[in-house]
């Protein structure tokens, strides 16, 4: 598939997904690597035009540079703090006082320190829905130690489970609790199970996700 051809298969995606305002997206295509450019009312629709792009065949990157421009009075900074700790507050999955709460101009940074990966997601997950929210940074890191080959050795099994030919396509190498995935995967779900497969392992910190999407005929 030509730039071309990627570029009008990803506006029609855009165009398709009822989440995404397309008019006021700009897309380019320079070897399957999609820009998106433009600028979105709410930070929900922003992430909505990322998956959209990461969904069509033969895309493998996206560059994100979309803003989020509110049509309406955004917040101040103090307000949205305010209800990012009341969501953090109300939420199950986070620990009481585990994370710190920076806000500049909308963005929300999240730093401190939760167990598992999961409490690391479902802290910035309520958060992209606050009105005023222009992006998110979480620096969320996981304090336990790993074992580096029992990781290596569950992250296998989860990948054989999930994932065609899985050990012959995936490479996966531990340095103590920081996993690195290496290799080919047919499409972009995989690529995303493969990543959850070594989050969902206990003790894992970071995942450096160097799988690439395999050339498929146009």
């Amino acid at each position: 598939m030509d730039d071309k051809q990627l570029r009008r298969h990803v506006l029609d995606e855009l165009e398709f997904d009822p989440a995404v305002l397309a008019a006021d997206i700009g897309v380019s295509a320079h070897d399957g690597v999609v820009t998106l450019t433009g600028c979105v009312p709410t930070y929900p629709q922003k992430l909505a035009a990322e998956r959209a792009a990461w969904r069509v065949r033969g895309v493998k990157a996206v560059a994100q540079e979309i803003e989020v421009h509110y049509g309406i009075e955004r917040p101040q900074d103090e307000q949205l703090a305010h209800r990012v700790l009341d969501s953090l507050a109300w939420n199950v999955d986070v620990p009481p006082g585990a994370v710190r709460v920076t806000v500049h101009k909308g963005w929300i940074t999240l730093e401190g320190q939760v167990q598992w990966q999961h409490q690391r997601d479902s802290a910035e997950a309520p958060l992209r829905h606050l009105h005023g929210v222009t992006g998110i940074t979480n620096n969320l890191v996981l304090g336990v130690r790993a074992d580096a080959d029992r990781v290596k050795e569950r992250i296998e099994e989860a990948l054989m489970r999930r994932t065609r030919d899985a050990t012959q396509r995936i490479r996966v190498y531990v340095d103590g609790a920081a996993v690195v995935l290496d290799g080919e995967v047919d499409n972009w779900d995989e690529r995303r199970a493969a990543e959850h497969a070594a989050w969902c392992v206990p003790n894992v910190r970071c995942v450096d996700d160097r799988l690439r999407i395999a050339e498929l005929e146009s």
